[in-house]
């Protein structure tokens, strides 16, 4: 047993001694709850490359159009350090106590169980509306192939793919080989597409012409006006831009916090959340900011190729890498980085699917939903849950009457709200978790996995996602759009009234750092590590081949 555990031990048998234990803060037994199935190397690529989809790939267009080159390098560079701290605090919870009931419960026991209520159903209309999406922008792929197809058919037709709900459904260890390959080709393409961006602006085109930063000078960038005829304003149409990308870039990185939801399905999850962890500030360097860097570069910002949110007309290449090679001259490449984009809209259905389902399970088992959605089949695979997240992919049809850009912009406002919303809620959790440690007597250094630059980090992401969130929806007012309005707002009155009604109803108090529960299901979570490690001791060394498998 480790340091940690044996820190603990003495503070579990006084705790279980002295105080009845909340049965909705217990993990249900393995046989009736999730299974822990996810392999080390499935962790850690689906942290990898499990967020990597519409966002990055197709609403990079939109901002690059709004911000210009430098304005969309920046807003995604900027937005990349605030979800890199998010990360390290979900990471120190999610690594202490594994649970199987996301980070919602997190927030039921350290700040408030009314607190957890408002932030797990925000978690699941947010998942409701990012499955939806990202069907919808498959659709928006297929048209830039054809448009003698009706969208709405398009759309049926993607809805109905059995795929995505077959390898939910048939259980973790499918899932996670799948996803695991799935984002596998994810990374291996991302890395293809920015080096291809990089030997196209050097000068690796059929036209040998190097491009360098020629689209980062007057009349492209580096800074575009947005909005300038409402405000009549350079700078403040350049500014307007850049914060336009805060919430684009947002959105984008919104899915990263997934490893909170895995850890109930994770094996030995105290070493390989840590390992997921401390991958993302390289996904982050690597693939949002060098992505960004060289979408600008190879992209002039005016072109009017780019698929826009809102604005775009059907046939409008999704992905501004699509637009890339079609500036470029190179035949046929377009098409196959079409077709790439939209393995990566696929892929993040897919993860989306088992998010939303995994999320509503929680609730369920915390008694915060209908208990339905906590049952289980053999495969440990919540169905109830998984069933309505699917069928809610039919919202998809709202584009029988709007375009597929519209409804792009639309849903990518929701997420960014549903999403700063949870971003909030996990630092702020986050702090109170490292309140209830300091007022317990448990060493940060004690624990599996310490998250750096903290109290600040979790303070400022905090601060600054209430910030972009508050000014979210600013363009609905240049000039009063209602539907933008809404669809920017309306998620938090939702949260309010979702916190507000359970406390009022409920009589629940805000939960004081001393007497915030760190011990639940600890002793239980230990005991399951240890036999996995036995387990594994078992199977004798590992090979040098294995090793190496394992690291990458």
């Amino acid at each position: 047993m480790d340091a940690h555990s044996d820190d603990t031990e003495k503070k579990i048998d006084s705790f279980e001694a002295s105080k009845d234990v909340d049965p909705a803060l217990v993990d249900p037994a393995e046989e009736l709850s999730l299974h822990r199935g996810l392999k080390a190397r499935q962790i850690s690529m689906i942290t990898l490359g499990g967020s990597l989809g519409t966002g990055l790939i197709i609403g990079s267009g939109t901002a690059l159009v709004r911000g210009g080159p430098l304005g969309l390098w920046f807003g995604y560079s900027f937005m990349g350090l605030v979800c890199y701290f998010v990360m390290i605090s979900l990471g120190e919870m999610g690594a202490y106590l594994p649970h199987k009931k996301g980070f919602a419960g997190y927030a039921t026991r350290y700040v408030d169980p009314a607190f957890g209520f408002a932030l797990g159903w925000n978690y699941v209309f947010k998942y409701f509306i990012q499955t939806t999406n990202n069907v919808n922008a498959a659709g928006a792929v297929v048209q830039y192939w054809t448009l003698s197809v009706p969208i709405e058919v398009w759309m049926a037709q993607l809805t109905r793919l059995t795929l995505v709900f077959l390898i939910n459904l048939l259980g973790i260890r499918v899932f996670g080989e799948v996803e695991f390959w799935f984002c596998s080709i994810k990374v291996v393409a991302l890395v293809g597409l920015i080096l291809m961006g990089l030997i196209i602006d050097l000068g690796g085109n059929p036209q040998h012409d190097r491009i360098g930063f020629r689209y980062w000078r007057a009349p492209y960038g580096p800074l575009r006006e947005y909005l300038l005829a409402e405000v009549h304003d350079t700078r403040v149409a350049q500014f307007l831009g850049f914060w336009s990308n805060l919430t684009t870039a947002l959105f984008s990185y919104i899915g990263t916090e997934l490893i909170g939801v895995t850890v109930g399905e994770t094996e030995n999850p105290r070493r390989n959340v840590p390992r997921a962890i401390r991958r993302v500030f390289f996904r982050i360097l690597v693939f949002y900011v060098g992505g960004t860097f060289v979408i600008g570069l190879t992209v002039p910002s005016n072109s009017s190729a780019l698929f826009v949110a809102s604005t775009s007309p059907a046939g409008a290449a999704a992905s501004p890498f699509v637009v890339a090679t079609t500036i470029a001259g190179i035949k046929v490449l377009n098409h196959i980085i079409n077709a790439v984009v939209l393995i990566f809209v696929l892929s993040a259905s897919n993860s989306d699917l088992y998010i939303g389902s995994r999320t509503l399970y929680g609730l369920a088992v915390e008694r915060k939903a209908p208990r339905i959605f906590a049952k289980v089949n053999r495969a440990g695979v919540p169905w109830p849950s998984l069933i309505l997240n699917t069928l809610v992919c039919f919202l998809t049809f709202l584009n029988a009457t709007s375009s597929s850009s519209v409804a792009f912009g639309w849903f990518a406002s929701l997420i960014a709200s549903f999403g700063a919303i949870t971003w909030m809620c996990i630092s702020y959790t986050h702090i109170a978790f490292m309140r209830a440690l300091k007022a317990q007597g448990i060493d940060r250094n004690t624990l599996p996995y310490k998250a750096p630059f903290q109290p600040y980090a979790s303070w400022f992401a905090l601060i600054f996602t209430g910030i972009v969130l508050f000014f979210n929806g600013f363009s609905a007012f240049l000039p009063f759009v209602s539907s933008s309005f809404i669809t920017s707002y309306i998620p938090i009155p939702i949260f309010f009234s979702l916190w507000g009604g359970y406390k009022i109803y409920y009589r629940t108090l805000t939960i004081p750092a001393s007497e915030a529960d760190l011990i639940t299901g600890k002793r239980e979570i230990d005991e399951e590590e240890a036999r996995f490690l036995a387990r594994e001791k078992l199977k004798g060394p590992r090979s040098g081949i294995q090793r190496i498998w394992d690291a990458l």
